[in-house]
């Protein structure tokens, strides 16, 4: 075995400005020094052997390539040599150890030993990124079982093990935050008033989607969840002012709108005092809806029909009313209310039902008498009007279907040429769909057969009538090829002389 030199330095502050001077300190004593090494040179020469490079530095050359050969070494001044085989094991435990000293703080999980031949072992683990072990809360000392720290309860923004439940959290009196007061409080969720500019903002939509969906019940609860407070007179105001710019469906909608929610959200009072304000309103509701007093006070006899205003209420308005357009509506009112109560007036149904919810047959019956009026009148705006006013435009092929009935079933041109250009003028102005005209055509043509047996020229009629609408543009070619004709029969009996068959046979 080689001894060792140990020099240990010792640090200590001198001097007035704290500077550092080191001693060196020699193990043993300096009258011994000579004596071993001495004794060391005589162990060397009794026991010949090669150098080892006994230091912990990495070596170039050929010790990284690993092969053998005399390295000579330099100790105490005398070159020595040694054996092949020793120095290479030496320098490859020495580099072990190196190498294993060096990665044990850092790698301390990729479970690398020392094999008995000294020789480094690596597991088949491969290394992790930096990034990797910086998120890794496994112990990085390499012990225990690789489990994360706290069972996975640790490390930032974790509030606990995975499915932890945690309890209600009990007061602790001698808490020197605790109050006794905190104990009995309510806490409950408190909606804002609306402004006049929040309300119209928040209500106006409502109304506008209960007219297109019907539901009244949707509508009071989504009133109910508002903090209306003083504003609740403002919603029948707000729905009878829309109601007022929109179509005759919306208007009865609106009527039972009211009806629903008087009693549920509204009171009898925020009704009166809604047609109050109403009244006061008509001056600048004019300006945009001419016929605006006549149809409120079609609202007022419908409020009162439905008892949500009390009968004594256009009474007592007489003598009080200096606007002209709130005295028109009040009359129009008290009319339709006496004409109840004598002429047995419906002011339930004063508005009428929308179009999709009227029977059929209430709906051929106005079709028929839309286009009777129209053949007496001739005014095709006013034939327009009306079958816009009906709301089906999907029923549109029934009055199709009817006018051309009506074309078969009369006698002369006249009525032939009114219809055409009343149909002409719907088709130009997109009131009735191509799709729907070709329906309506399509049907008399399906039937054609059970109206011959009332109408005997049906089929030559028919044809002349198809023929006139694809001069005029109304329907296409394809359409007017359709059209079914009546085939003509002859006798191929003896001394028929080939006659045709007469029309009255």
């Amino acid at each position: 075995m080689v001894p060792r030199f140990c020099f240990s330095v010792k640090k200590s502050r001198s001097g007035r400005d704290g500077s550092v001077v080191f001693f060196p300190l020699l193990c043993c004593k300096i009258t011994h020094f000579q004596t071993m090494a001495t004794d060391c040179e005589a162990w060397l020469n009794s026991n010949p052997v090669e150098a080892v490079d006994l230091s912990d530095s990495y070596q170039f050359g050929d010790e990284e390539n690993g092969l053998g050969g005399n390295i000579d070494d330099k100790i105490n001044g005398n070159w020595i040599s040694a054996p092949a085989g020793t120095v290479h094991e030496a320098r490859l435990k020495a580099k072990a150890k190196r190498r294993l000293r060096k990665n044990s703080s850092r790698d301390s999980g990729r479970g690398d030993s020392l094999s008995d031949n000294g020789d480094a072992v690596r597991s088949a683990a491969p290394p992790t990124s930096p990034k990797g072990r910086v998120l890794d809360r496994r112990s990085r000392l390499g012990k225990g079982r690789g489990l994360p720290k706290k069972g996975g309860a640790g490390g930032k923004g974790v509030w606990g093990t995975p499915g932890e439940v945690y309890d209600e959290e009990e007061v602790d009196v001698r808490d020197p935050n605790y109050d006794e007061d905190q104990e009995s409080c309510v806490y409950e969720t408190v909606v804002l008033p609306l402004d006049e500019e929040a309300f119209t903002k928040t209500v106006t939509p409502i109304v506008q989607e209960y007219f297109e969906h019907g539901d009244a019940n949707e509508v009071a609860e989504l009133l109910g969840e508002l903090n209306l407070s003083s504003m609740r007179s403002d919603v029948p105001l707000l729905a009878v002012s829309l109601a007022l710019e929109s179509k005759a469906s919306h208007r009865e909608l609106t009527s039972r709108l009211l009806s629903w929610l008087c009693g549920r959200v509204l009171t009898r009072s925020d009704i009166e005092n809604a047609f109050h304000k109403l009244l006061r309103e008509l001056p600048d509701l004019v300006l945009d809806t001419p016929t605006a007093p006549q149809l409120v006070g079609q609202f007022i006899a419908r409020a009162v029909t439905d008892q949500i205003l009390t009968k004594n209420y256009i009474e007592g308005y007489k003598g009080r009313v200096d606007c002209e357009h709130a005295r028109a509506a009040l009359d129009r009112a008290a009319v339709l209310l006496k004409m109840s109560r004598e002429a047995g007036l419906r002011i339930d149904n004063l508005w009428g039902s929308g179009g999709g919810q009227r029977p059929v047959n209430q709906l051929i019956k106005e079709v028929n008498l839309l286009l009777q009026e129209y053949v007496l009148s001739g005014d095709t705006v006013e034939a327009e009007r009306c079958l816009r006013e009906l709301e089906v435009p999907h029923f549109h092929h029934e009055f199709v279907y009817e006018a051309i009935i009506m074309v078969l079933e009369s006698k002369g041109d006249k009525t032939l040429q009114m219809i055409l250009k009343l149909l002409k003028s719907l088709f130009d102005s997109s009131v009735i769909t191509v799709d729907q005209m070709r329906r309506g055509y399509e049907r008399v043509y399906m039937d054609i057969v059970d109206i011959n047996i009332d109408v005997p020229c049906a089929y030559s009629i028919l044809e002349h009538f198809v023929d006139k609408s694809f001069s005029t543009g109304v329907i296409d070619a394809k359409l007017r090829d359709l059209c079914p004709c009546r085939g003509r029969k002859r006798f191929v009996s003896e001394g028929d002389g080939g006659r045709l068959k007469p029309e009255s046979y």
